[in-house]
């Protein structure tokens, strides 16, 4: 679902909304490598729509079970400061991004 809401999104050709759009990934998944296909996958998309993934902290939460209690919150600090360390990152890169693009 996600790479057709995407594809959506980046049409028509040449009317893209993603270009030059900062971006931040981030996933949970059950088994111990933690999305981390799936997010480098999606950094080659985001070549392809000229985005601007963010680099680091890389957040892939693997063994999301043991991370995650029954309703769903996060309950690992470890996990939960790499998330605090990707979101002002990625409000400096913004930021960064906007300055070069002129906005």
């Amino acid at each position: 679902m996600l790479k057709n809401a995407i594809d959506w999104a980046s049409r028509p050709y040449g009317d893209s909304a993603w270009r030059g759009k900062p971006a931040a990934i981030m996933g949970a998944s059950p088994g111990a490598f933690g999305t981390a296909r799936a997010q480098y996958h999606l950094r080659q998309v985001m070549v392809f729509l000229n985005m601007f993934p963010i680099n680091q902290p890389e957040v892939m939460i693997g063994n999301a079970s043991e991370r995650f209690d029954a309703h769903g919150h996060l309950t690992d600090d470890a996990t939960k400061e790499f998330i605090r360390q990707l979101l002002p990152n990625l409000v400096e890169w913004t930021r960064r991004i906007g300055q070069t693009q002129g906005t």
